[in-house]
C-alpha cells in the first residue's frame, strides 16, 4: 500500500517503547506471550503488536474513506478543540493533525484519553496535544461541559456493553460538546461477510469515490452481502459472536450506529454516515468482469448495464492484503478466547490456524467475496 495512501500524507508518527507506559495502573495477566487487561470485557491485548495492528487498521480507512474526518466540517469551520477518546497511540489524532494543516488549519489543540498512557509526545510532531489517563467507562468524563468541537470514537465497541455502559458514554459525548460541536464515530464489524458480485454504488453517494479508487466499495442499506463462503472464516464469525455476545459487546457494530444516533434527535442532528465494504482478495467476479469487456458485445462505456470497474491494480490488491494481515492479526490476538469458545486443544487450534493461514493466504480463500465492513457516523449537536 502506498505509505502515503490516497490523501498524501507523510506523518512521521514513530511507536516509542511503551515497557514503562503499561506497568502502572491497571494489572495485566500474559496468555500466549501476549498481555492482556485484568478486565472481564476487553478482549484485545495491550502490546505493541496489536498497537500497531490497530494502527495500519486506521491507516486502511483512512486511506479508503479518503480522509480522517468523514463529517462536513468544510461547511462551517474547522474545529479548535478536538477531543480522541480511546485514543491508543493517538495515530488518529497525528493524521488528523496532518490532514487540517494541508488545509491551513494547524492551531488545532487535540485532548487524548485512554486507560493506559501509550501514546509518545505527540507535541514533538508538531500537535497541540494533551493526554488524560482515565477509563471511559467511568463517568462523568473528566473534562467541562461544552469543552470540545469534535470528539472521535474510534473502535469503542469493544470497550463499552451494550445498555447502560454505551449508553451513558453517549451521554457524556454530547455534554462535553459545545453548540454545533460534532461527535464522530468510526466503527468496523468482527464478523466476515461475503460481498455478492457487481454491488450498486449507493444512491447517497456524491463526490469523489476515494473507496473505489482504492479497490473498496460504498455500501448502503441495498448492498448485497452473503454469509461468508470460506469454511474458516464461518468458524471464526461462530467462535467471535459467541466471545462478544457473553461480555455484551457488539460483534457487527456498523449495522445499528445509524440507528443509535437517530435515537439522539432531541441532541443531536445533521446525521450522515459513509460505509465502505473492502474485499480481503481479489475477487472471482472481478474477473469475470474483465471477461464480460473482452468479450465482442459484453458491454462497452456507452452500455448503461456494462460493468464500470476493472480488476483491482496492485496499489488496491497491495492495500486489500493490507486489511486481511489486519484480520488475521486479529483472530491470532483473540486467540486465548476463540480457543475456549471452539473447544479445541491446543494442538488441534495449532491446526486450524495453520489451515487458515494458508487458505487465506497463499489459496486466495477469499476469493469468494469475503470483506472487512468499517465505516464513519457524524451528527451535530443541538
Amino acid at each position: 500500500m502506498n505509505s502515503k495512501g490516497a490523501l498524501g500524507l507523510t506523518s512521521n508518527f514513530t511507536l516509542p517503547s511503551y515497557t514503562s507506559s503499561v506497568d502502572h495502573g491497571p494489572s495485566f495477566i500474559v496468555r500466549n506471550s501476549r498481555r492482556y487487561l485484568r478486565d472481564p470485557t476487553y478482549p484485545l491485548p495491550c502490546d505493541l503488536v496489536e498497537w500497531q495492528r490497530q494502527n495500519l487498521s486506521t491507516r486502511i480507512r483512512v486511506t479508503v474513506l479518503g480522509k480522517p474526518v468523514c463529517s462536513p466540517w468544510q461547511q462551517i469551520s474547522p474545529p479548535k478543540k478536538i477531543l480522541d477518546l480511546c485514543c491508543g497511540t493517538g495515530y488518529w489524532s497525528s493524521l488528523c493533525h496532518d490532514y487540517f494543516s494541508s488545509y491551513g488549519f494547524s492551531d488545532i489543540s487535540f485532548t487524548g484519553l485512554d486507560l493506559l498512557g501509550v501514546a509518545p509526545d505527540l507535541d514533538k510532531h508538531g500537535l497541540n496535544w494533551r493526554f488524560v489517563q482515565h477509563d471511559v467507562r467511568t463517568v462523568p468524563l473528566p473534562f467541562d461541559d461544552g469543552e470540545f468541537d469534535l470528539v472521535m470514537l474510534k473502535d469503542t465497541s469493544l470497550v463499552t456493553c451494550q445498555g447502560g455502559q454505551s449508553e451513558h458514554m453517549l451521554d457524556e459525548c454530547v455534554r462535553i460538546l459545545g453548540p454545533g460541536g460534532v461527535l464522530e464515530i468510526w466503527e468496523t464489524d468482527y464478523t466476515v461477510r461475503s460481498l455478492l458480485p457487481h454491488p450498486p454504488t449507493p444512491s447517497s453517494a456524491g463526490g469523489r469515490d476515494t473507496a473505489a479508487l482504492n479497490g473498496a466499495f460504498l455500501t448502503g442499506p441495498g448492498t448485497p452481502f452473503a454469509i461468508a463462503q470460506n469454511n474458516y472464516i464461518q468458524d471464526y464469525n461462530v467462535w467471535i459472536r459467541n466471545v462478544l455476545d457473553r461480555r455484551k459487546l457488539l460483534s457487527a457494530p456498523c449495522a445499528i450506529l445509524a440507528q443509535v444516533l437517530l435515537q439522539e434527535s432531541e441532541k443531536l442532528s445533521d446525521f450522515g454516515y459513509r460505509r465502505v465494504a473492502i474485499p480481503l482478495a481479489e475477487m472471482r467476479w472481478e474477473h469475470d468482469a474483465v471477461d464480460e469487456e473482452a468479450t465482442p458485445g459484453g458491454g462497452s462505456a456507452s452500455n448503461p448495464s456494462s460493468h464500470t470497474r476493472r480488476a483491482p491494480d496492485a496499489d488496491q490488491l497491495a492495500l486489500r492484503s493490507s486489511c486481511l494481515l489486519t484480520v488475521m492479526q486479529m483472530i491470532e490476538a483473540l486467540e486465548p478466547l476463540l480457543r475456549d469458545a471452539s473447544g479445541k486443544s491446543e494442538d488441534e487450534w495449532q491446526r486450524w490456524w495453520t489451515g487458515m493461514v494458508s487458505s487465506l493466504s497463499e489459496q486466495n480463500g477469499a476469493a469468494t467475496g469475503e470483506c472487512l465492513e468499517a465505516g464513519a457516523w457524524w451528527a451535530r449537536k443541538v
